[in-house]
C-alpha cells in the first residue's frame, strides 16, 4: 500500500532502500523557505541499524503490512527457541538472540505474537506482564521506611529487579517484561 511521505507515523513499517524499516520518531518540518517535509527516524528490522530520512509530501513510500500470528512457546534447545503455531500446529525455531534479553521471561506454554513479512519472522511480542517467584533478596531492615527504598531481588528466571522492602523470598510478583520492573505482588 503506497502512502505519502508526510503520512508516516511512529510504528509504521515501510519498504525503503530495498529493506524493511520501522518508523521510530516522526516530525513535521515546515522551513521558512522551500516545501514542508517529514523528518523520520527509521530502524532497520533486519539488522537493527538506524537512519534519519526526509520525506516530502509528494514522495510516496510502500507501507508494509506485517502478518501477526499467535504462537505457543514450547522449549529451548542449543540456543534455539521452539514455538508452535496455535492453528496449524507447525513449529518454528528462532535464535535466542532474535528474542534478546526478554527471552528470560518466556514460560512454558506462554502465548506470544510473532510478526512476519513474507513468512520471515521480523519481531516477537511477549505478554506485557508475567508472574515470577523471588528466589533471593536482602532481608528487610527495621526502620527503613524511606519512600523510595527499593532493594535488589533475583527472580526464578535469574533476572535482577528492584522491589519494595516488604517483598520477601518465595513471594510471587508481577513484572513488566518491557521495562523489566516490579509492578505489584501477585494475588
Amino acid at each position: 500500500m503506497k502512502i505519502n511521505g508526510n503520512e508516516i507515523r511512529p510504528g509504521n513499517v515501510i519498504q525503503h532502500n530495498d529493506s524493511l524499516w520501522v518508523a521510530v520518531k516522526t516530525q513535521a518540518v515546515k522551513p521558512g523557505k522551500g516545501g514542508a517535509f517529514a523528518q523520520v527516524e527509521l530502524k532497520n528490522l533486519l539488522n537493527g541499524s538506524k537512519l534519519n530520512e526526509r520525506f516530502r509530501a509528494s514522495e510516496t513510500v510502500e507501507k508494509v503490512r506485517l502478518e501477526q500470528k499467535d504462537y505457543q512457546y514450547l522449549y529451548e534447545s542449543d540456543g534455539m527457541l521452539t514455538f508452535m503455531d496455535n492453528e496449524t500446529f507447525e513449529q518454528i525455531n528462532l535464535d535466542r538472540d532474535f528474542v534478546g534479553e526478554r527471552a528470560a521471561f518466556l514460560q512454558d506454554n506462554m502465548t506470544v505474537v510473532v510478526e512476519s513479512h513474507e513468512d520471515r519472522p521480523i519481531s516477537i511480542s511477549l505478554p506485557d506482564q508475567v508472574t515470577l517467584e523471588i528466589t533471593e533478596t536482602e532481608p528487610t531492615v527495621k526502620g527503613q521506611t524511606a519512600a523510595s527504598s527499593y532493594k535488589p531481588a533475583i527472580l526464578e528466571n535469574g533476572v535482577r529487579v528492584m522491589v519494595p522492602p516488604f517483598v520477601e523470598v518465595g513471594e510471587k510478583i508481577i513484572v513488566d517484561t518491557n521495562e523489566v520492573t516490579y509492578i505489584r505482588r501477585a494475588d
